[in-house]
């Protein structure tokens, strides 16, 4: 077998019927059938269109509020901290980011779940109540950065 012997199995290649190119190609309207707005040139369905229905998105009401300045935290709890003090003492969202706990640019809200017994310096941009005095009990210190 050569790549230039190659070809298709027999009857699984078809040429398309040319329509629109006299009458010898699907007659006057080309396949198109008669009259409406699929049969003119240039038609495109618009998105969401349910054949004259009221389409869903004009069905369905609005709703609520959606607040464009609210900031998004990544939640780390003490025990995933416990887990990384093996490694390393002072914490910031680099160390993080780098051992893959959260995205480069995330900021960083510390949580409490878990127990913390190493003595850590952590730096991030939020603390849960019960995750300072956790973290300040267990001899380590907190810089909340901005």
């Amino acid at each position: 077998m050569k790549l230039h012997t190659l070809k298709p199995a027999e009857g699984s290649v078809r040429t398309n019927k040319r329509l629109g190119r006299g009458q010898g190609s699907g007659g006057t309207t080309a396949g198109r059938g008669h009259k409406g707005d699929k049969s003119r040139s240039g038609y495109r369905r618009k998105i969401g269109f349910e054949g004259g229905q009221m389409p869903l998105q004009r069905r369905v009401p609005k709703f609520g509020f959606k607040n464009n300045n609210k900031e998004i935290y990544k939640a780390v709890n003490l025990d995933t901290l416990q887990a990384l003090s093996e490694k390393v003492t002072d914490i910031t969202p680099q160390v993080l980011a780098d051992n893959g706990i959260i995205g480069k640019k995330d900021k960083v809200k510390i949580l409490g779940r878990g127990e913390l017994k190493a003595r850590l310096n952590i730096q991030a941009h939020a603390f849960s109540e019960t995750a300072r005095k956790a973290i300040e009990q267990a001899g380590g210190s907190i810089t909340r950065i901005a």
